[in-house]
């Protein structure tokens, strides 16, 4: 039943895991992850994983909810979704992004892996930028700029996730498009001061 509700892996990365396990493995050695992977090497990936998602949800919502008055002071885009939205989508962002970097850190080969947490940080980093950009110093331009990269960022997370298992970048999608929104946002609110 399942393979009929779940495509079949793909052949390309089912064969470069088999070498990688070929390359890697040194028998059945006790401490090893399947394909020869080092139990400790995936215990360092989905650390990484979750303190990236910890990073995130932290320092965002810590300047976030810096002066309260100034942005509501501001004029919204006619788009904005209601105030209760944004509660709800990062309770689903955040929540994702740690079971998706969960899965990946104990699935990926190490080369793809090591790209995704990269991409992973740099767009957590531009939006964290974009938190402290808009909230606290009030640069709406460079803020606006911060957040179109995270989106453009987030289209290779995507990509990547998607290659290991499907599902985990589909997961992705809502974030992904959620992060097109604030940044379209970000960038409304540029132009409305500026008028």
């Amino acid at each position: 039943m399942a393979s009929l509700l779940l495509p079949a892996p793909d052949a390309d990365r089912v064969d470069r895991r088999r070498r990688f396990c070929l390359a890697t493995s040194n028998g059945s050695a006790p401490g090893r992850a399947p394909c020869g992977v080092g139990v400790a090497w995936r215990v360092v990936a989905v650390v990484a994983a979750v303190a990236i998602v910890v990073a995130y949800a932290g320092l965002s919502g810590v300047w976030v909810s810096t002066n309260a008055g100034w942005y509501l002071s501001l004029p919204r885009p006619s788009w904005q979704p209601p105030d209760p939205v944004f509660g709800l989508a990062w309770v689903y962002n955040f929540t994702i992004l740690g079971i998706v970097g969960v899965v990946l850190a104990l699935r990926m080969l190490p080369q793809p892996l090591i790209a995704y947490l990269v991409v992973f940080a740099m767009s957590v980093t531009a939006a964290i930028l974009w938190a402290w950009l808009f909230y606290v110093a009030h640069h709406l331009v460079a803020a606006a700029l911060c957040l179109s990269v995270c989106a453009l960022l987030t289209v290779a997370m995507v990509v990547l996730a998607w290659r290991e298992e499907w599902w985990c970048g589909a997961l992705l999608l809502p974030y992904q498009a959620w992060l097109i929104v604030a940044a379209s946002l970000s960038w409304g609110y540029v132009v409305l001061t500026r008028s």
